[in-house]
């Protein structure tokens, strides 16, 4: 009914004319009951009728304006899209004289919430139409002498054209930067921040190009910094900031201590915008190239963390994450063991927040710069307090201590060996308590340290986790349980299935009911550590219970998540593999009979992949028998199956072409255009397997047959016309003729088949 209504709205919108289309429509749009979905398809809607409508819009541009612009600034991000959607091509409908004549009075309205949108609009505008197209407007806006509203508003829409384009706007960045050089100077605070702010998104824009035009306002930058305070400083630091990683090695070293100064005296500042911005500050300039370690090291440490290293900064989440990633940075030019030692006792603060905000960036430091320059007294401090902060948690957030524990762990490696026993306790401790959350959290830190204590050599350690994991495999809270699954798997994957405690005979049977759980985190653990047991030890379980895993795994297929629908038709293929695959493909092509068209799918690839692991003539007989069955999802089932298994064997398909060529023949010729469209497909891979392997007498031999067919009737009607005309000298000559004709053409076909078969076929067609 919408594909109709549009098409209808569409087709016909020349002959209602804008007038009564929009009268309906953008009321519509206005309404603040509106949903996500309807406001997409009334977007939809006007776009179609923009480009049906082209120039007939012009004098509807401001009520559509009016109604769009607000959607430029909305919180949603698919909202801000639409609307830049609709002006574009508004203004590819109207052109660029008209949107300039509809805006212009609102360059310099009193209202900043208009000139605000009334910037961004002129900003898509310049993105449909190009920036040249409004480079001589932009700069009488910018020199407007009459009020400072025009000015700011025109300065704006510079900004706002860097932040949508980005680097397209290199080609015209210099012109850009002299439109709004003097705004530097204005007389108005307003101006000069904006004019800041709108060539720091200039040069976030052309980074790491483009130095060469902000030559001209480097001066009155490195002025303003001197001069201003509060959010007109904070500005023209951001400009700088933006500005230096584009100087050349030198020149960024020689800037940056210059504008450190600066930055070090509004360390202290209570303003959180100015910090915030401070520390972007610094983290540019430190990921310079030039600026050195000493530096850095000597002049900027101390005090950096004397006064950004507090509990205060950890509970503005804007402000966490600039310190965090700003102290990244500069571990990155210094090392990591100077900043870690700064900071590491604090991981045993009083406030969470402020441990949680330690723990990630040693995780990002670690991570990053690995722990080849942290000494045996440093190790002690990280490991001491990262085990002191994992116990006290007490948020519900445990994804931080989780991977900063798991990141320090790992890059350590064997030199963890001697805190080992203390963290099995804490771990085996946890694993008891009555919180859902901790024992969750215990079974994820397993999993993640699994393979450190192989390396450590504790396999009597991860044997004595084990069966406390199996101890709780009867856990009721899903999250939990799937949490055991995976650390059992991951140390069934490091430990091996011979030394597995509990064995897997063992194991296997308490897997089975669990795999009829229908929480997905428990399914697709679950599902990867049966697959792992019957890829790797199939046969230290009896036949008989991979066969009722078998039927298990079936329910499995219809699983809504698509990893797990792919863990368990490779399952299918470890089962038939281990067991023979007789038993698993009467399981599967039972299957193939269901109605549910997601769980045929699935069938027919985990036959595919049995054909693939157990060899193609185990599978194929069964299948080819199967496809007698006179039921339409059966017979497409089967051909599904043979196009994925020739997908999937590729080279070793030039064995079974003149096999299953009659069956392919007869799908070919079925009623059912799906039928045939998967005949096609089965084709399509099986030529694609055997390109390259003179595999082409199949094809040649049908078309021969073919040729042969045709000669024998041009020759009776040869025959038919002399006798009709009984003249017996023309008969000799005919027959000679003919004679001499067929050999011929035999002697092309048989040096130059494969290159004329086709031709004459299309020719003696025709």
């Amino acid at each position: 009914m919408r594909r109709s209504a549009l098409r209808g709205l569409t087709e016909g919108a020349r002959g209602f004319g804008p007038g009564p289309l929009f009268n309906q429509i953008l009321p519509l749009l206005m309404s603040s009951t509106l949903e996500d979905q309807e406001r997409h398809l009334l977007v939809k809607v006007i776009d179609r009728v923009l480009y049906k409508l082209d120039d007939m819009v012009r004098p509807y541009c401001h009520k559509i304006l009016v109604v769009i612009e607000p959607l430029l600034i909305d919180e949603d991000y698919f909202a801000r899209v639409e609307g830049r959607e609709i002006i574009s091509n508004l203004a590819k409908a109207a052109g660029l004289a008209t949107m300039i004549a509809t805006m212009r009075p609102d360059i310099d309205h009193a209202d900043e919430y208009v000139r605000n949108t009334t910037a961004r609009a002129f900003a898509v505008v310049a993105s449909a139409l190009g920036i040249p197209a409004l480079l001589l407007f932009l700069r009488a806006v910018c020199q407007s002498k009459k009020s400072w509203q025009a000015r700011h508003t025109g300065i704006k829409i510079v900004q706002q054209i860097a932040m949508l384009l980005g680097c397209a706007v290199l080609p015209h960045l210099k012109q850009l930067v002299d439109i709004i050089a003097h705004g530097l100077q204005d007389e108005q605070q307003k101006v000069r921040t904006i004019t800041a702010l709108a060539l720091a998104a200039l040069a976030e824009a052309a980074m790491p190009y483009g130095i060469e035009a902000f030559d001209t306002v480097l001066r009155p930058l490195w002025k303003g910094i001197c001069e201003h305070r509060g959010k007109g400083l904070a500005a023209f630091l951001k400009a700088i900031g933006y500005i230096i990683p584009l100087m050349d090695a030198e020149h960024a070293n020689y800037y940056t201590r210059e504008v450190m100064i600066i930055l070090i005296r509004e360390f202290s500042t209570p303003d959180e915008e100015m910090k915030k911005i401070v520390l972007k500050v610094v983290k540019q300039c430190v990921a310079t190239e030039g600026v050195e370690p000493s530096y850095i090291r000597e002049d900027i440490l101390p005090p950096f963390f004397r006064n950004f290293w507090v509990v205060r900064m950890a509970l503005d989440r804007r402000n966490y994450r600039q310190l965090v990633d700003t102290t990244v940075e500069i571990a990155n030019k210094v090392g990591g063991a100077d900043i870690i030692g700064r900071i590491v006792e604090d991981l045993k603060d009083a406030s969470e927040p402020y441990r949680k905000m330690v723990m990630e960036t040693i995780d990002k430091v670690i991570g990053n710069l690995g722990v080849a320059d942290i000494d045996s007294r440093l190790e002690e401090q990280i490991i001491d307090g990262i085990v002191y902060a994992f116990q006290e948690q007490t948020s519900d957030d445990t994804t931080v201590m989780l991977n900063g524990f798991g990141t320090v762990v790992n890059s350590l490696g064997p030199r963890v060996k001697p805190y080992l026993p203390q963290i099995a306790g804490i771990i085996r401790w946890r694993l008891n308590t009555p919180s859902a959350r901790v024992r969750q959290q215990a079974a994820d830190l397993i999993a993640r340290i699994a393979v450190v204590m192989k390396q450590c050599g504790e396999e009597q350690m991860m044997g004595h986790l084990g069966l406390f994991l199996y101890e709780y495999l009867g856990e009721e809270y899903p999250e939990v349980l799937g949490s055991i699954l995976g650390a059992m798997k991951a140390i069934v994957n490091v430990i091996g299935m011979t030394k597995m405690t509990p064995p897997i005979k063992d194991l296997l049977p308490r897997l089975t009911p669990i795999l009829k759980n229908r929480h997905e985190k428990v399914q697709e653990n679950c599902i990867d550590l049966v697959g792992r047991i019957a890829d790797r030890g199939a046969e230290l379980a009896p036949p008989r219970e991979w066969n009722r895993i078998c039927f298990d795994l079936l329910e499995l297929l219809k699983a809504q998540k698509k990893a797990i629908r792919r863990a368990t038709v490779n399952t299918f293929g470890y089962i038939a593999k281990a067991i023979g695959p007789h038993d698993v493909l009467s399981t599967l092509l039972n299957n193939l009979k269901v109605q549910e068209r997601q769980l045929r799918i699935c069938t027919t690839v985990a036959i595919a992949i049995v054909a693939e692991t157990c060899g193609p003539f185990t599978v194929l007989p069964a299948l080819m028998n199967e496809y007698r069955v006179p039921e339409l999802n059966v017979q497409n089932g089967v051909l599904k199956s043979l196009s994925f298994m020739f997908e999937y064997i590729g080279e070793m398909g030039k064995d079974y072409i003149h096999a299953v060529t009659p069956l392919l023949e007869d799908a070919l010729m079925d009623r059912d255009m799906v039928h045939r469209q998967t005949a096609a497909w089965t084709i399509k891979h099986l030529a694609l397997g055997v390109h390259g392997l003179n595999c082409e007498a199949c094809s040649c031999c049908s078309s021969c047959c073919c040729c042969c067919c045709c000669c024998c009737c041009c020759c009776l009607w040869l025959l038919l016309f002399v006798v009709v005309c009984c003249c017996f000298c023309c008969l000799l000559f005919l027959l000679s003729l003919l004679f001499v004709c067929c050999c011929l053409c035999c002697l092309l076909l048989l040096f130059f088949k494969s290159y004329i078969i086709d031709f004459v076929f299309v020719v003696v067609v025709i």
